[in-house]
């Protein structure tokens, strides 16, 4: 830590001590319902059993989910769940529908932004949990209805969560993502990040959930997610992953899970992962990405804050202008009316080219106020992004 205690020093971000947290082993007494250990991954069949409702009956449920709990907070931050879907054809039938969304959305343009690799090497879906339900309500019903998925959200979150879904293909021949950690923190730069105190970062992966469906075989050869078991502890691991000495130990230090149709694989969202490089010759690896947020993330009341900018902007120009700000004043003034969050957003039409999130409301206002926008040009610069964020 600092001297004051708050943030952050580079004594903190310590290679050798990220060294010693993922050299640990995770031993079968500490994940008695796993079916086995795979690479420090503990996997479980949720239908084993299944004559009484499987390892997810209502009497096994709570000590499984107390499991699962664990191994996403205190062990190796990953689980693999198989068998969980007893009729695996929704998987197709959920696929056949994705699949004719790429086309369509590829005809007509639309999105193509990725957060950790270059856009166009993935096939994307943003939103693809709406889109389903859109296409095929049915399909949706019977896609969405795993008990296996509905467990392991609550496990993390609790009950009222909320979810989100996101199609990923690689395409063989298709490079590997850089090493990460995901949303909130993960979606920031390390400067942004490290103006969040210790405590930010060991609550951020408490407010999402990270994981997958498999829509195919995936071998390991056509690049399953690369997980670096246990690096999830890491409290300054949102600093971390952007460096070079620790993507080089995430590389040396990865494993890769194969999957096969309908597996699920679920991680904390500040798992040191990413996409591994397809090398195959003819898989089509689709994953459909879940990433499953706290109901807690919210805000009390409805504030216009568009509303609110259109008539701060003019005000805020003329008193900068005129040095009537005391220090610090302009930037408070501004970050109690702009939205300082680019989420959550409609990406296809808000994609995060060529950062990690689009531009928020608050980096508008200030990027105006920098280039000396006039307020008409800023109003409509607000304009167009709201038509952005609205899809």
């Amino acid at each position: 830590m600092t001297p004051g205690g708050h943030w952050f020093s580079e004594a903190d971000v310590s290679a050798e001590a990220f060294l010693a947290l993922v050299g640990q082993r995770l031993a079968p007494a500490q994940v008695p319902h796993a079916a086995r250990i795979e690479a420090n991954v503990p996997v479980y069949d949720v239908q084993a059993g299944a004559a009484d409702g499987g390892v997810l009956n209502q009497s096994a449920r709570w000590a499984l989910m107390a499991e699962w709990m664990w191994v996403l907070r205190d062990g190796p931050g990953v689980l693999k769940i198989e068998n969980s879907y007893r009729d695996p054809s929704v998987i197709d039938a959920a696929t056949a529908i994705f699949e004719r969304i790429i086309t369509e959305e590829a005809e007509a343009e639309m999105g193509g932004g990725d957060h950790f690799a270059k856009a166009g090497h993935n096939a994307r879906i943003w939103n693809a949990l709406e889109k389903l339900c859109r296409a095929d309500p049915e399909v949706f019903a019977r896609y969405h209805g795993c008990a296996a998925i509905d467990a392991v959200s609550e496990a993390w979150l609790g009950p009222w969560y909320q979810m989100t879904a996101q199609v990923n293909v690689v395409r063989p021949g298709g490079a590997a993502q850089t090493a990460h950690r995901d949303y909130h923190l993960g979606f920031m730069s390390e400067g942004h990040a490290g103006t969040f105190p210790p405590h930010a970062h060991a609550l951020s992966p408490m407010l999402t959930l990270q994981g997958g469906v498999a829509h195919g075989e995936v071998p390991v050869a056509a690049g399953p997610t690369k997980l670096l078991p246990f690096s999830q502890a890491f409290l300054p691991g949102y600093l971390a992953f952007h460096r070079t000495p620790f993507r080089q130990i995430f590389e040396d230090r990865h494993v890769q899970l194969p999957l096969a149709k309908g597996d699920l694989i679920f991680f904390n969202p500040a798992l040191f992962h990413g996409a591994g490089a397809n090398r195959t010759q003819d898989v089509q690896r689709m994953v459909n990405l879940f990433q499953v947020s706290s109901c807690m993330g919210r805000a009390m009341e409805m504030v216009d804050r568009d509303a609110m900018c259109r008539m701060l902007y003019p005000v805020v120009q003329r008193l900068s202008v005129t040095g009537q700000f005391a220090p610090g004043g302009m930037d408070a003034a501004i970050n109690a009316a702009a939205e300082g969050y680019a989420f959550p957003t409609h990406l296809d039409s808000d994609p995060p080219n060529g950062g990690l999130a689009p531009e928020s409301m608050l980096l508008l206002f200030r990027r105006a106020l920098k280039e000396g926008m006039v307020p008409e040009a800023f109003e409509v610069a607000l304009t167009e992004l709201a038509a952005r964020r609205a899809g």
